[in-house]
């Protein structure tokens, strides 16, 4: 039976790969400004703050292309002293959700879409800490959407993980599937086989669509977009196209969905 791919068996990657896992912020910390210069063919990470009444800090991180201008970094603590936003404007990136692992209603008012590696400390984490009470926060108002960006030259495991969640996938295991790989450290074959045979799916199918690498090419698809998107570090979140970097906590996604639920974000 073949082997997983290697990175040299797979499909060229791009030239550039993401290679950053930022850590879980617990609490945002108020960092000093920092003025940095971007061309346009860099992604941008920009800290929005917003002010609720009684100077309740909302902050989250957005990503957008900068025309040439320098433009501020900013980090603020959530309850803190209130920051003057350094963009008037928030960019909102057009990512597509049709097609690709979900979970929740369709006509959901708020699509997030996750760029996740199965390896990544980070991704898990946020998975375990935040993942399930954001859900549990809107009933029937989020569509979360999973699309695959392994960081093969730091996490060897992470590009066959993918493989093998979508190979879960066929037999409407996908999500089960994804929250036993998130559940421990431990990736491998034989994993990803105890998985499939606890979760009962058909094992000959399974290890077939593993072994012909069925879904090598949709998985270089999403890791391509993301790093020609811009997008270098792992977890990166989308709400309804507002990048949201980093294993940020559950308040961080609840002040901005409920900014957006409320139109209050352009």
């Amino acid at each position: 039976m073949p082997s997983m791919p290697t990175k040299s068996t797979r499909t060229k990657k791009v030239e550039e790969e993401p290679i950053i896992e930022p850590e879980f912020i617990e609490e945002p910390v108020i960092e000093p400004v920092e003025t940095v210069t971007f061309k346009r063919s860099h992604f941008y990470s920009v800290l929005t703050v917003f002010a609720f009444a009684a100077g309740v800090l909302l902050g989250y991180v957005v990503w957008g292309f900068d025309s040439g201008k320098e433009i501020p970094v900013v980090s603020a603590q959530a309850g803190g002293p209130v920051v003057e936003a350094p963009v008037t404007t928030v960019p909102r990136y057009d990512v597509a959700s049709e097609g690709f692992p979900s979970i929740g209603p369709e006509d959901a008012p708020i699509t997030i879409v996750e760029f996740s590696d199965y390896q990544c400390p980070f991704c898990r984490r946020w998975h375990e800490q935040v993942y399930q009470p954001l859900l549990n926060a809107y009933p029937g108002k989020i569509k979360l959407v999973y699309r695959q960006l392994p960081l093969t030259s730091i996490h060897p495991d992470a590009f066959p993980a993918a493989e093998a969640a979508m190979c879960a996938g066929d037999q409407n295991a996908y999500w089960p599937f994804h929250d036993k790989l998130f559940s421990n450290d431990t990736l491998g074959k034989d994993v990803y086989v105890q998985y499939a045979e606890e979760l009962n799916l058909d094992m000959t199918a399974f290890e077939s669509c593993i072994a012909d690498h069925k879904y090598l090419d949709a998985v270089q698809s999403d890791l391509d977009f993301a790093v020609n998107l811009g997008v270098r570090s792992t977890p990166t979140f989308f709400i309804n196209g507002l990048a949201i970097v980093g294993a940020q906590p559950l308040d961080v996604f609840k002040q901005v969905i409920d900014k957006e639920l409320a139109g209050e974000i352009p």
